[in-house]
């Protein structure tokens, strides 16, 4: 089984800015304040969260089970 990674690169679409943010493992990240631009960035249809979105790594859930095991399934 592969580790689970718990840090992601988040990059802005509008400015380029990138960051390095811890993901919770307990619930879904909906909104990310661009520190560059002030941006506000949300999942893109079809990703649970900005981190699978934005981020180069996808979030806890999406790691352990696929996208049919994210934390958005129940909610779309």
């Amino acid at each position: 089984m592969k580790d689970i990674v718990f840090k992601s690169m988040l990059t802005c679409p509008e400015c380029g800015c990138t960051r390095t943010e811890v993901m919770p493992t307990d619930q879904c990240v909906w909104y990310w304040q661009c520190p560059g631009c002030s941006t506000l960035l949300r999942p893109k249809p079809g990703d649970c969260c900005v981190y699978c979105s934005f981020g180069d790594v996808p979030c806890p859930p999406v790691q352990q089970q696929g996208k049919s095991g994210c934390c958005s399934s129940s909610t779309e």
